[in-house]
């Protein structure tokens, strides 16, 4: 493996979304992640389909489209941890490990002697990194969570959908599980920090990640709205609770979204939409003034852009440097030029299928270049490579 993190192995106990996504992030960083699967089973998310990846002759194999998302470039083992000789090889492994990811209930790994203080006294420089749904102590720690209770928790449900009054108005959770990829990126960017901050002491770390915590800390500006104002966010659709105009805009035959960003791309716009005065108007000129005076802003540029095609509003802002773009499919995202430039879709071999589409990681390296070479692993696929590697026994695994 190539990149920033090949002298690194991750232990990855994890499963489902959050935390095998960072250590998906850390194998396309190069590092060797070994993922503990329970034996014969495995993640649950294999069994989350369909879709289900096709084989060469065209019959779906064992592999959903929803595990394949989250596991590229890992190694995957299978372990029984309820057994002693489970809890022995995970230990083993730990020991040789730079980072451990794990997602049980908390106290689970506890009772099978596989606890961060029981891993600590056979490897004192381990970064052993838990995420549960509520974090380790409070209330509700013990309980079981799901991305979607979390979205709805976490006030993000509260601020997403149509609003109040309006047709198809209610609470709407986002269209990816977004508190379980964020949560993986804080457990990512947390075990990263704990890997520098181990050259400086040479001591291991405990972290405690939270998807409740993730959930409220991704409210961003709409909770500092609240905590400054006192006022409850709501939902507003498409619409910019601090930025005018920002929306999703009807057109002659479709829809665009407008990101007007200031003052200076206001006047631009004002300018592409054949209305100049528009910026020099008191009620618009300011961001302020435009977020204040919405309800008959608004109108005037739905009144100017059902006047022409979304190709032609497109080529006009973009003459004038006025962001703003077509809402694609997931099938014309693959699509786009620049995502084609980038490179974001590749094709890694595949021992069933041939090949598995993959969408890679977005981080671009001048020195420390990625590499993706290794397709979401079978159930068990390396266990006998991995262990005899370490130095471990091999003895009736598969």
């Amino acid at each position: 493996m190539t990149g920033p993190l090949n002298h690194i192995r991750v232990l990855d106990l994890s499963r489902i979304m959050a935390g095998p996504w960072a250590g998906q992030i850390l194998a396309d960083l190069g590092a060797d992640v070994i993922k503990v699967e329970r034996t014969g089973v495995g993640d649950d998310t294999r069994r989350w389909g369909p879709p289900y990846l096709k084989d060469t002759d065209g019959r779906a194999t064992g592999e959903s489209g929803y595990y394949l998302s989250v596991n590229r470039g890992k190694k995957s083992v299978e372990v029984d941890i309820s057994t002693p000789e489970g809890q022995a090889t995970v230990k083993a492994l730990a020991a040789q490990s730079d980072i451990l990811l794990e997602n049980f209930k908390v106290g689970t790994l506890d009772r099978y002697g596989l606890g961060p203080e029981d891993l600590k006294q056979v490897n004192p420089e381990l970064i052993y990194c838990s995420v549960t749904g509520f974090g380790q102590d409070g209330p509700r720690a013990k309980d079981v969570a799901y991305d979607f209770m979390i979205q709805a928790m976490g006030g993000l449900m509260s601020i997403t959908g149509v609003p109040d009054g309006q047709p198809g108005a209610g609470p709407q959770k986002v269209g990816i599980p977004i508190v379980d990829i964020m949560t993986g990126m804080y457990a990512a960017i947390a075990v990263l920090a704990a890997l520098a901050e181990r050259t400086r002491s040479g001591q291991g770390e405990m972290i405690d990640i939270s998807m409740l915590d993730v959930a409220a800390a991704m409210l961003a500006n709409q909770a500092m709205n609240h905590l400054v104002s006192g006022a409850t966010p709501i939902r507003r659709g498409n619409k910019h609770p601090n930025i005018q105009p920002q929306d999703v805009f009807p057109v002659r035959d479709g829809h665009i979204v407008l990101a007007v960003g200031n003052d200076e791309q206001f006047q631009r716009f004002s300018r592409a939409i054949g209305v100049p005065e528009l910026a020099d108007d008191t009620r618009y000129a300011t961001n302020r003034e435009r977020v204040n005076n919405l309800d008959t802003l608004h109108p005037l540029i739905c009144d100017r852009l059902a006047r022409k095609d979304l190709a032609d509003w497109i080529a006009i802002f973009g003459a004038e440097k006025v962001p703003c773009g077509p809402i694609n499919t997931v099938p014309m995202v693959f699509d786009e030029p620049q995502i084609k430039h980038r490179q974001m879709l590749r094709h890694l071999p595949h021992p069933l299928a041939g090949t598995v589409p993959t969408v890679v990681s977005p981080m671009r390296f001048e020195r420390a270049e990625l590499t993706f070479d290794r397709p979401p692993p079978l159930l068990g696929e390396h266990t006998r490579d991995v262990l005899s590697t370490l130095g471990l026994d091999t003895e009736s695994k598969p």
